[in-house]
């Protein structure tokens, strides 16, 4: 098996090289840059499998590499590394291509879960276009939900809600991690807002008896299917 290759950018040494012999010891190859100048040149060079992006780096910050690999790149999976906690720094990584962060300091544990949770989900991608939920057929990339001969157009954030439920079917799906990934913050209004989002999924999914989204109190929320 092919061993994963990450792109670690961390301009602060010592944190940077206790990461890269962490993964390395985990059986993943990486490379270490500096600064974000140093990690796009890398990540032209070597094509990584994922990236591993501290925000506060000198000649280029995270964001700003981000969203210069996305222009070119629209899969590769990217993850912050930020010590900032304000809700604005979190959304902000999100518009520029982030797809997940880790707030400092953080496990090497949570760090590794994270990294493979969003290979798993890039690799489910390549199938998306027939994932079956039941009787259904969901095509992710066109945003339908086929039912036998009836086909039902969802929008982009009920696809991408559907998504996230079906990667983790017959699982609880963390409600602050969907929260802050699809509404940029878990306040009260943006959970009210998931709440109806949820009961919309459920009326288009009602046709199969079979299908169920249950509300997990306190946790989250559980595809069955």
């Amino acid at each position: 098996m092919n061993k994963v290759k990450v792109l670690l950018a961390e301009d602060e040494a010592s944190l940077g090289m206790i990461v890269k012999e962490s993964l390395e010891s985990r059986n993943f190859m990486v490379s270490h840059a500096l600064n974000g100048e140093e990690a796009l040149d890398i990540y032209q060079t070597e094509k990584p499998n994922i990236l591993v992006l501290d925000v506060m780096m000198p000649k280029k910050d995270g964001f700003t590499l981000a969203k210069e690999i996305r222009s070119e790149n629209k899969n590769i999976p990217i993850i912050f590394l930020t010590a900032k906690s304000q809700t604005s720094d979190v959304l902000e990584g999100f518009n520029h291509g982030g797809n997940d962060y880790l707030k400092k300091p953080f496990s090497m544990e949570e760090l590794i879960v994270r990294i493979k949770s969003l290979l798993n989900r890039i690799e489910l991608k390549t199938n998306v276009d027939t994932i079956k939920i039941g009787s259904y057929i969901f095509n992710y990339t066109k945003q339908t939900l086929e039912y036998f001969k009836t086909t039902e157009t969802l929008t982009h954030r009920e696809a991408q809600l559907l998504f996230y439920l079906f990667e983790n079917k017959n699982e609880v799906l963390d409600r602050t991690f969907i929260l802050n990934k699809l509404w940029g913050n878990d306040d009260f209004f943006n959970a009210r807002s998931m709440d109806v989002f949820i009961s919309k999924l459920r009326k288009k999914l009602k046709k199969d008896p079979n299908i169920q989204i249950l509300n997990v109190r306190g946790f989250g929320y559980k595809l069955i299917c």
